[in-house]
């Protein structure tokens, strides 16, 4: 999927995520500056395309049911549906070492995503020495930056009490995981 594709895809769920209350641009909307700095960096990682989309909505998809973020789940599962993540990998995101729908590529990928988001962040060297045998310094950049961004986002929307608003309604919609707390 295109950047372009990718940013319609993303700018309709906010649409339609708008018309709900508790939505994270409502609160923000209170606070111009973090809305303006917000935006510019979901544009920034949006037009960013070095790294495959479909890699990008995987760690998302992890990180967020790492931390519980129920409208990160939402919206990121119709995401990653756009990006040709099918629904067997949705429904084993929790079990990603086990399962057979993933690519060595993708399971290293959640791996690092899954470190990234622990508590301390552990065991990042080996996973990211490996990574850089499959992925550019660019696209390792990209990567890293959207699993941080995810982070920031999903603990923003937790603690603002954003919730889902049924972008996945009728669809397998990736299910909330237990949040790590440390090694």
């Amino acid at each position: 999927m295109r950047a372009w594709d990718r940013s319609k895809n993303y700018v309709t769920s906010l649409r339609q995520a708008k018309r709900h209350r508790s939505d994270l641009f409502g609160w923000l909307g209170r606070r111009p500056l973090l809305m303006a700095a917000t935006s510019g960096y979901e544009t920034a990682l949006l037009l960013s395309n070095k790294l495959d989309p479909k890699l990008k909505e995987l760690a998302e998809l992890k990180t967020a049911g790492l931390i519980n973020c129920e409208f990160c789940l939402d919206i990121g599962s119709a995401l990653a549906r756009g990006a040709g993540i099918t629904e067997q990998q949705i429904r084993d995101l929790p079990r990603y070492t086990d399962s057979s729908a993933y690519t060595a590529l993708e399971k290293l990928v959640i791996s690092y995503a899954e470190a990234m988001t622990r508590t301390p962040a552990v065991d990042l060297e080996e996973i990211r020495e490996r990574l850089s045998k499959n992925l550019s310094r660019a696209q390792l950049a990209e990567l890293a930056a959207t699993v941080a961004w995810e982070n920031q986002r999903a603990r923003l929307n937790q603690g603002l009490g954003v919730r889902p608003t049924g972008m996945s309604d009728g669809a397998v919609c990736a299910i909330p995981e237990r949040s790590v707390t440390g090694p």
